[in-house]
C-alpha cells in the first residue's frame, strides 16, 4: 500500500533556468532548474512559457521527490503555475510569414542554400519528435502543417537556447517560427528547415501576421527526388524482402492514442511501465521523457501515435504500447503518491546498447529484458550490479557474455542499423515496431530453485511404479522385494528436456557441510558433479567463486519412495505410496563450461606474473628482500551459510596483519580415503573430555622440497621446488617426506578437489613462518607406543589454508619425474584385501545389507541429515572393468556412505580406490565400500537415455560361447549366449507363495499358523532345471518363472491355465530326468503333475534353442571341485567313452526358438570360430 505525499507549507522562491552558464554555453538536454544564489535543483512543470526563463518566481505548490539512492539529489515537481515577481516581456507584432504550402517545394529545389535568405514559417503543429542526443548534440524535429491543406514541412531545432521549445509546443496548436534556413542531412541528404540563433517561437495570431509570397530567388526550379512510380516500386520490393527474411507469420501493429495512469514501474532502465494494471508502455525506442522524471506510479500520461502490439512474447503477460520516434509522450498530471524517483542510467545501459546494436524488434527486446532481469536478480548479490552489467569493448561484463551469443543466434544476419532520420522524416512511416511476430522464447535461464522444481515436476509427470519393473518380473516378486525395488530410481534430464531449453547458470561454490561442489544463486544451491572429457578428475580450485554457464549437462533426479504394495497387481493404486522424496543434482564436463565472471582475489594461474620472485630464508634467518604491506584480499570459498561460523581467530589474523606474504608447500597425493565420521582427537584436546565423532577425511601425501615464502599469493605456482630438486638430487631425496593430512571442519571443502597422483600446493596466507607446517605436525600415536619411526606424521589442515592444484604426474617432464625418484611417483599398488580399479557401472540395485556387513561404528552414529535411504539397505553396483567385457564385479555400498557419493548411475565410469575384496561362501568375489575407500568420477553416462525405465542400464548383446570354455575361474561372467540342444527336463516346480512370509499360499490363505500370517495375497513362482549340451559339454540350467514356459514350449494361455490350477493346491512339483531322491518331492495322482510329467516326456521338448545365461553364483548346492570322470556316449550303434568334467550350473536369462535358417547360420559361425582358433 503506497501512501500519499506529505504536505509541508513552505513557499519556494527562485529563478527558472535551463542549465546554461552565464559565460559560455553548456551541453544541455532541455531540462529546467530552479536556482538561487545557493545552488540549483532540477524541476518538472506541466505548463511552461518561454517568457518564464531566467525570471524570478514564487512557487506556491511543489513537491520534492527523492531518488531511490538516498545519496543522490532528487527533483521538484511544480504542481501549479509559478507566480512571476517581474512583469512579462512584450510580444512582437506584424511579422511576415510563409505558409507550409509555399515553403514545402523549397526543400526539393536546386538553388544552393547559402544564396537564400532566412524565412519565417507559420503552421499547425502536427508531430513533435522526442529530444535526441547524437554525437553529443541534442536536437528534435517538429512538423508544421498548412492551415488549409495536409502539406507539412519538417523543422530541425538544435540550438541550445531553443531546446526548451520542446516543453512549450503542444500538438494541434498554431505557431510561428522565425529565422529558418535550409540544410541537408549528412547521411540521408534530405532537406529540412533548421532554426538559427535568431529564430523565435511565437504563438500564431492571424491579426498579428501577414502572409508573404516567395520571390524568384526562393522559388527556383523544384524537382522531386523520385517519381511516384519509383517510390511505389521501391516500397513493394522492401516489403517483399522483409517477408523473405522472416518466414514466420508477421503481424502489423496498430497506431493509436492512449491516456492512462502509471500503476507500476516494471523496469525503468529498460523503459517499461505498466499503465492501468493491464497495458505495458515501452519507451526504449525513444529517449525517456525528461530522463523519466515525473514518470512515477500515479502519474497520468498521454500517448499520441503509439504502436499497439498484441502478445509479442508468449511469456509476457501484457499487451504492449511501443513508442517509436514518431510517438509523442505528454505528462498530463503528477503523481500524488509518495514513491521515489528511479533515474535512468545515462551510460552503460546494457538493455539499450544491445537493442540498438542488434536493431531488435519488440518480441526479442522483451525476451532480452526478461533474461537480464533474472540474471541481475540472481547474481547481483554476489558480484554487484555494476560488475555484472558493465559493458566495455575489450572487457565485456558477465551479462554481455551471456546475452550476446544468444542474440547472435537469434539474429544471425543482423538487420541494417536503425536510421533515426528516416524513421522521423519519411512520409511513409517505417520503424522497428511496425511489424512483429509472437515470439516463443528459444531458451530460458530460470533460478536454481525453479530449475529444481521443474526437474522434480518433470520426473513425476506420468510416473507410475509399474514403469520401474518389467511385468514378467514383478508378478513373481514378494512384498519385501517388490517395495525395495521401487524404493530408489532416477531419471536424467538434458537441456532439450525442457521447453524452452534451460540454460544453467550458477556461481561455483564448495560446501564444507556436504563436502560437495555446488552451483549457487540467490534462490538456492544445486549440487554438481564435474569431470573432464579426457578422464582426468576435476581439480581446478581457481574457478571457485566464478560465475559459470553450462552449455551441456545432465540434470539427475533421484526418486525415493516409501511404499507398501501387497503385490504387483496393486501397482496402479497410488494409495500404497506413503512418501515421495527427491534429490536433484547436475553433472557436466568442464569443457562445456563458459566462465562469465572470474572471482576477484583468486590465486589464478592466468594472473600470475611471469617474473615472480620468491622470498627464501637465509641461514642467518633474514630474507632476501623486504616485504610489501598492502591489504590482503582473501577469497570467500564457501557458501554464505557456511561462512557464518568461520574461525574468529583466522579472521582476526587477516584483518590485523598488513602483509600479503604467504608460505607455500608442494606435495603429491599418494592415497586418499573417503569421507566419514571419525574419532580424531588433536593433541591440544587430549586433556579434554572425549568429543563426538566428527566428519573428516584423510590423505597420505609426499612433501616435495621445502616450504617457500612469497611476496604475494599470485606469485606462487612456478614449480621451483622441482627445479631445485633436479639440480641437487640429494636434497630432493631428503625432502621427500610422507605426511598424513587430516581434513576437518572448514577444510572439508577441499574433498572434491583432492585426487591421487595430483600435485598440489598449500598456501598459508598472511604468514612468513617457514616452519608453520612442522609446528602443527604430531605423531599418529603417542611416542611411547611408536614402534615404527617411518610412520608419517599427522598434519591437521587449517581452515584458512588455500589449496592449489598445479598439475598431474602424467603431465610432468621426464626430467622432473626422475629427479624426485620414479619409485616415489608411481601409483601405489594395492595387494591383499584392498583393491583399486576403474570400471563402468552396468547396473545398480537396491538390496538389504547383510548382517555381517554392518559396522559397529556406523551403527552408533546419529542419523545424518539428507539420508533418504534406511541404514539397513545397500546398493549393489555391477561394474564392468573393460568396455564390452562380459565379466563384472559386484560392489556393495551401505546407505550410510551414499549421502557423500554422487553420480552412481549406469553408464558412468568411476575410479574405485581401497575397496575391500571378499569371497562369498559360493566362492564368488565381490567388493565392499569401507571407511578407507574412495571413488572419483572418470566419465559421465551417455545422454542418449534421458528417461531410463529401470535401475539397470541397457546391457550389450551377449557373445556366443561354448560350454567347454566355461571355466570355474569365471565366476563374475555377467551374461553370455550358447546355441545348444535341450536334452531333457530334470525338475519342474510350480508354487503359490505368500507375499509376506514366502510360505505356501493355498486356497486364498497363507498356510503359516504359528504365528498366523495376515497376508491375503499370493505370488506365483515357477522353477525348472533342464539339461543342455552344445557338442562341447553339458550344463544344468535353472529356469525361473516365465522362462519355464518358454522351455516347456507353452503358450501364454496354456501357461496361465497351468498356474491357475496350482492355486488351489499351493504347490506342484515333479522330477523327470533325475534318480529318485535327488530331485524334489512329487505328489501322486495329481492331474496337474501328470500333465507336467507327460509334457516333459514329449520328444518335442528336446529341440535346439538359443540360450542367454549367466553363471549361477548361488546354486542350491555348493559344488566342490571334482576330477574328470569317464562317461559312455552312443551315436547309433557306435559307443564312445570320454572324460567329462562336472556340469556347470547356469542361470537362464532368455530362451529363443531357433529356426532352420538361423540354425544353419549359427552353426556356420561356430565352425568358422572353431577353425580360426585351431
Amino acid at each position: 500500500m503506497q501512501s500519499t505525499l506529505p504536505r509541508t507549507y513552505l513557499i519556494l522562491v527562485g529563478y527558472l533556468a535551463d542549465g546554461r552558464q552565464e559565460d559560455k554555453e553548456k551541453l544541455v538536454d532541455g531540462c529546467l532548474y530552479v536556482k538561487d544564489s545557493t545552488g540549483k535543483i532540477p524541476c518538472e512543470l506541466l505548463h511552461f512559457e518561454l517568457e518564464w526563463l531566467e525570471s524570478l518566481f514564487v512557487f506556491p505548490s511543489w513537491s520534492y521527490i527523492p531518488q531511490t539512492d538516498q545519496s543522490a539529489a532528487g527533483y521538484l515537481e511544480i504542481l501549479v503555475d509559478p507566480v512571476p515577481v517581474n512583469a512579462p516581456k512584450e510580444v512582437l507584432y506584424g511579422i511576415p510569414v510563409t505558409s507550409p504550402v509555399s515553403a514545402g517545394p523549397l526543400l526539393t529545389s536546386r538553388i544552393p542554400c547559402k544564396k537564400r535568405s532566412k524565412l519565417t514559417v507559420a503552421g499547425e503543429l502536427t508531430k513533435l519528435g522526442p529530444l535526441l542526443c547524437v554525437n553529443h548534440k541534442t536536437f528534435f524535429f517538429l512538423f508544421l502543417k498548412c492551415f488549409a491543406s495536409a502539406v507539412c514541412v519538417p523543422v530541425l531545432v538544435q540550438k541550445l537556447s531553443q531546446l526548451l521549445w520542446h516543453r512549450v509546443l503542444q500538438l494541434g496548436h498554431r505557431y510561428t517560427i522565425t529565422g529558418l534556413s535550409m540544410s541537408s542531412l549528412k547521411k540521408s541528404g534530405q532537406m529540412v528547415f533548421v532554426t538559427s540563433v535568431s529564430s523565435c517561437l511565437l504563438p500564431y495570431c492571424a491579426e498579428q501576421v501577414r502572409e508573404q509570397p516567395l520571390n524568384s530567388a526562393w522559388q527556383g526550379e523544384s524537382t522531386l527526388s523520385s517519381s511516384p512510380e519509383t517510390a511505389e516500386h521501391l516500397s513493394c520490393s522492401l516489403q517483399l524482402g522483409a517477408e523473405e527474411e522472416r518466414p514466420r507469420s508477421t503481424k502489423e501493429s496498430k497506431i493509436i492514442s492512449y491516456v492512462g495512469f502509471i500503476t507500476k514501474i516494471l523496469n525503468v532502465q529498460a523503459g517499461l511501465f505498466l499503465l492501468d494494471n493491464q497495458v505495458c508502455l515501452c519507451l526504449a525506442y525513444q529517449p525517456l521523457l525528461n530522463s523519466a522524471r515525473g514518470l512515477r506510479p500515479g502519474a497520468c500520461v498521454e500517448l499520441i501515435d503509439v504502436h499497439l502490439l498484441q502478445k509479442p512474447l508468449v511469456s509476457f503477460p501484457y499487451t504492449v504500447l511501443g513508442a517509436c520516434l514518431s510517438t509523442t509522450v505528454v505528462l498530463r498530471s503528477f503523481s500524488r503518491l509518495s514513491t521515489p524517483y528511479q533515474p535512468l542510467a545515462s551510460s552503460g545501459n546494457l538493455c539499450l546498447q544491445l537493442l540498438f546494436h542488434f536493431n531488435l524488434g519488440m518480441p526479442l527486446y522483451l525476451w532480452l529484458v526478461s533474461l537480464l532481469e533474472t540474471f541481475e536478480e540472481r547474481f547481483s548479490c554476489f558480484f554487484g550490479r555494476r560488475r555484472l552489467l558493465s559493458s566495455m569493448h575489450q572487457n565485456p561484463g558477465a551479462a554481455e557474455k551471456f546475452l550476446v551469443p544468444l542474440l547472435q543466434a537469434m539474429v544471425p544476419d543482423r538487420e541494417e542499423a536503425r536510421d533515426i532520420y528516416k524513421e522521423i522524416l519519411s512520409k511513409r512511416h517505417q520503424c522497428p515496431l511496425q511489424k512483429y511476430w509472437t515470439l516463443n522464447p528459444p531458451c530460458q535461464a530460470p533460478s536454481l530453485s525453479v530449475v529444481r522444481h521443474m526437474a522434480e515436476q518433470k520426473s513425476w509427470e506420468g510416473f507410475s511404479p509399474s514403469q520401474l519393473l518389467s511385468p514378467l518380473e514383478a508378478q513373481h516378486m514378494g512384498t519385501q522385494e517388490l517395495n525395495r525395488r521401487l524404493a530408489w530410481s532416477y531419471c536424467t534430464l538434458s537441456p532439450i528436456s525442457f521447453q524452452p531449453q534451460v540454460i544453467l547458470l550458477g556461481v561455483l561454490r564448495v560446501s564444507s557441510r556436504s563436502s560437495s561442489l555446488q552451483l549457487q544463486d540467490k534462490s538456492r544451491t544445486l549440487p554438481c558433479v564435474i569431470s573432464h572429457k579426457d578422464g582426468s578428475p576435476f581439480a581446478q580450485t581457481a574457478v571457485i567463486g566464478s560465475l559459470l554457464q553450462v552449455k551441456n549437462y545432465q540434470l539427475v533426479v533421484e526418486r525415493f519412495l516409501k511404499t507398501d504394495f501387497p503385490s504387483w497387481e496393486h501397482l496402479q493404486n497410488l494409495e500404497h505410496v506413503r512418501e515421495k522424496k527427491t534429490s536433484v543434482y547436475v553433472q557436466f564436463y568442464f569443457e562445456d563450461v563458459q566462465v562469465l565472471y572470474a572471482a576477484e582475489g583468486q590465486i589464478q594461474k592466468g594472473l600470475r606474473s611471469g617474473n615472480s620472485s620468491s622470498l627464501r630464508k637465509k641461514k642467518d634467518g633474514s630474507t632476501t628482500s623486504e616485504l610489501e604491506t598492502p591489504e590482503a584480499k582473501m577469497l570467500k570459498l564457501e557458501d554464505p551459510k557456511a561462512d557464518t561460523g568461520r574461525d574468529e581467530n583466522c579472521q582476526g589474523d587477516q584483518s590485523s596483519t598488513s602483509t600479503m606474504s604467504c608460505v607455500s608447500h608442494l606435495f603429491l597425493v599418494t592415497q586418499k580415503e573417503g569421507l566419514m565420521s571419525r574419532n580424531y582427537q588433536l593433541p591440544a584436546e587430549e586433556a579434554a573430555e572425549a568429543k563426538e565423532l566428527q566428519r573428516s577425511f584423510q590423505a597420505t601425501v609426499l612433501w616435495l622440497g621445502r616450504p617457500w615464502l612469497w611476496r604475494h599469493p599470485r606469485e606462487t605456482g612456478t614449480l621451483s621446488e622441482l627445479e631445485e630438486m633436479g639440480c641437487d638430487g640429494k636434497e630432493g631425496v631428503m625432502q621427500q617426506e610422507q605426511a598424513l593430512l587430516l581434513f576437518m571442519g572448514k577444510s572439508l571443502r577441499w574433498f572434491p578437489f583432492l585426487h591421487m597422483d595430483g600435485l598440489y600446493r598449500f598456501v598459508v596466507p598472511c604468514c612468513s613462518d617457514l616452519e608453520v607446517f612442522d609446528k602443527l605436525c604430531f605423531p599418529p600415536v603417542p611416542a611411547t607406543f611408536l614402534s615404527r619411526p617411518s610412520c608419517p606424521l599427522c598434519l591437521p589442515v587449517q581452515d584458512s589454508w588455500h589449496l592449489e592444484h598445479e598439475t598431474w604426474i602424467s603431465c610432468l617432464p621426464e626430467s622432473q619425474v626422475c629427479s624426485a625418484g620414479q619409485k616415489s611417483w608411481s601409483v601405489l599398488s594395492f595387494t591383499g584385501s584392498l583393491v583399486s580399479f576403474c570400471g563402468e557401472i552396468m547396473e545398480r540395485t537396491l538390496c538389504a545389507s547383510p548382517k555381517n556387513e554392518k559396522s559397529p561404528v556406523i551403527l552408533g552414529l546419529p542419523k545424518q541429515k539428507g539420508t533418504l535411504l534406511s541404514r539397513d539397505q545397500s546398493v549393489k553396483l555391477s561394474v564392468s572393468a573393460a568396455p564390452g567385457s562380459p565379466l563384472v564385479m559386484d560392489i556393495y555400498i551401505t546407505a550410510t556412505y551414499l549421502q557423500h557419493l554422487w553420480g552412481l548411475l549406469p553408464g558412468a565410469k568411476f575410479l574405485f580406490q581401497n575397496l575391500e575384496r571378499k569371497i562369498s561362501r559360493f566362492h564368488n568375489v565381490y567388493c565392499t565400500y569401507i571407511a578407507s575407500s574412495c571413488v572419483s568420477v572418470v566419465s559421465l553416462p551417455a545422454s542418449h537415455l534421458p528417461f531410463p525405465s529401470s535401475l539397470a542400464g541397457e546391457a550389450s548383446s551377449p557373445s556366443l560361447v561354448f560350454l567347454s570354455s566355461l571355466r570355474p575361474q569365471l565366476q563374475n561372467l555377467a551374461q553370455a549366449r550358447i546355441l545348444c540342444h535341450l536334452s531333457c527336463v530334470l525338475t519342474v516346480c510350480l508354487q503359490w507363495i505368500c507375499s509376506l512370509c514366502s510360505c505356501i499360499f493355498k486356497e486364498g490363505r497363507c498356510t503359516r499358523h504359528n504365528p498366523p500370517c495376515p497376508s491375503q495375497t499370493g505370488v506365483r513362482q515357477a522353477s525348472a532345471r533342464v539339461l543342455v549340451e552344445d557338442g562341447t559339454g553339458e550344463a544344468v540350467v535353472l529356469c525361473r518363472n516365465e522362462h519355464v514356459a518358454a522351455v516347456l514350449g507353452l503358450s501364454l494361455l496354456e501357461w496361465e491355465a497351468a498356474q491357475n490350477c496350482v492355486q488351489s493346491r499351493g504347490s506342484v512339483c515333479i522330477q523327470h530326468g533325475e534318480a529318485p531322491g535327488t530331485g524334489c518331492l512329487e505328489e501322486l495322482e495329481d492331474l496337474v503333475a501328470c500333465y507336467l510329467r507327460n509334457l516333459c516326456r514329449n520328444p518335442l521338448i528336446c529341440r535346439p534353442i538359443l540360450l542367454d545365461f549367466s553363471l549361477d553364483r548361488k546354486p542350491s548346492k555348493i559344488l566342490q571341485p571334482a576330477p574328470l570322470q569317464l562317461r559312455n556316449f552312443r551315436c547309433g550303434e557306435t559307443e564312445f567313452v570320454s572324460q567329462v568334467g562336472p556340469r556347470p550350473s547356469l542361470l537362464c536369462l532368455k530362451v529363443e526358438e531357433v529356426g532352420q535358417d538361423a540354425l544353419r547360420y549359427l552353426n556356420s559361425q561356430r565352425m568358422s570360430r572353431t577353425s580360426s582358433s585351431c
